[in-house]
């Protein structure tokens, strides 16, 4: 019984670890490509950059258990994974529109401009998601 249980494990452990390293790379790509240091502002205890990259991160999270939920193999996975992080780059640029200052703003540690980034950015993640059904 325990051992029909665990006979999914491998793959979990396969989903798991590319799910991980696709939200490193994700961190990576995204925190290069914001003129704040958002790591460097969370250390300073600035919450608009935390709930900025938090949302943010949850806008790719969503659309990759979308990828892993629905995916036919770890590559297609990747390949999905990879599109969630250049939509939520794309959209990190689309609302800077209205808000040109964005990161100078957020970096200082205005509230609105970091909500307006992050939920635009979940909700984003949260369109790719559903649109990953197929």
């Amino acid at each position: 019984m325990i051992l029909q249980s665990l006979a999914g494990l491998p793959a979990f452990l396969v989903y798991f670890c590319t799910g991980l390293i696709a939200i490193v790379a994700y961190l990576f790509v995204y925190t290069r490509i914001t003129p704040h240091n958002e790591f460097q502002l969370i250390r300073d205890n600035d919450p608009a950059a935390a709930i900025a990259l938090g949302l943010s991160l949850l806008g790719f999270v969503a659309p990759l258990f979308s990828a892993i939920a629905h995916s036919a193999n770890v590559l297609d996975c990747m390949v999905w994974a990879f599109i969630a992080l250049i939509v939520q780059v794309a959209v990190f640029y689309i609302v800077k529109i209205p808000v040109p200052d964005l990161s100078g703003r957020i970096a200082a540690g205005e509230l609105a401009p970091a909500i307006w980034l992050g939920l635009s950015s979940l909700a984003a993640g949260l369109l790719n998601a559903a649109c990953m059904i197929y």
